[in-house]
């Protein structure tokens, strides 16, 4: 079960007035306007990462990287943490521009701007993520691939951030088509290989290709799942794919898998 998160109220943050004249107009309308953010800025109480403050970030990714970055500095001197931050605020913030683009309240270009700042965002935080990793690592492994030809790996980036901050060595892949995916899979020892999937273009594939990939790989007995868009939206599609699916939040997603590696290196 996700972990639930509970923040005492405050007022939310809004962006400066005149930042927004460039926006869609489908957009512009929603868009809260008051003072901006700055270096040193005091709040008070704790900031509620709300649908109104997911709404935000969204509008600070379309003004640029550096109106994203406020946002989240701000939430910062708030009080939040940035694994809350990735949970409550980027994670939800990408399914808000994908909801965004199905609507077609953004076109394809300024989606991908977005996702684009969504990730770098993780990129520009992770030496100071990585700050509380633990201190010794306990020697499990773990692949992270996208499914062959993917457009998008933010997600499969974030979910490895939170493994690294439980001590696993990590491998992230994003294999442009079947022939890379198979090398990387085999390319090491890994306890356990996870695969995001985020369209329904490769599930015959992967259903027939990961159990051959298991058994001839160096550690027979690693533990497969698959996360991604399908495993939050049909988890029922994915079913004919011999792996667990995690349809989790990172944190919780990295805490069962690394309890199942544990208990198979144990049984080893």
């Amino acid at each position: 079960m996700a972990q639930q998160f509970n923040f005492d109220s405050a007022q939310p943050t809004v962006l400066e007035p005149g930042l927004t004249a460039h926006l869609p107009e489908a957009l512009r309308r929603d868009v809260p306007i008051g003072p901006r953010l700055v270096g040193g800025t005091s709040f008070n109480g704790k900031l509620a990462l709300d649908g109104a403050q997911v709404h935000l970030l969204a509008q600070a990714c379309l003004q640029g990287l550096d109106a994203a970055r406020q946002v989240v500095f701000g939430w910062q001197r708030q009080g939040q943490s940035l694994a809350d931050i990735y949970v409550r605020g980027i994670t939800p913030c990408a399914r808000l521009i994908g909801e965004w683009w199905t609507a077609d309240r953004l076109d394809f270009a300024m989606t991908t701007i977005v996702s684009t700042h969504l990730q770098q965002l993780l990129h520009d935080f992770s030496a100071e993520f990585l700050q509380e990793a633990s201190p010794q690592r306990h020697g499990l492994s773990v692949l992270l691939l996208t499914e062959p030809g993917a457009q998008h790996s933010m997600g499969l980036f974030m979910l490895s951030e939170f493994f690294k901050l439980e001590g696993c060595a990590v491998t992230l892949g994003v294999p442009q088509d079947v022939a890379e995916f198979k090398r990387l899979f085999q390319s090491d020892w890994f306890d356990a290989v996870g695969v995001s999937i985020s369209t329904d273009r490769h599930l015959g594939t992967l259903a027939a290709l990961l159990p051959q990939l298991k058994d001839c790989s160096l550690n027979p007995s690693m533990h497969m799942f698959l996360g991604g868009p399908m495993a939050m939206r049909e988890p029922a599609r994915l079913k004919s794919i011999a792996a667990d699916v995690v349809a989790e939040d990172a944190p919780t997603a990295v805490k069962w898998i690394t309890q199942c590696m544990h208990l198979a290196s144990f049984k080893v």
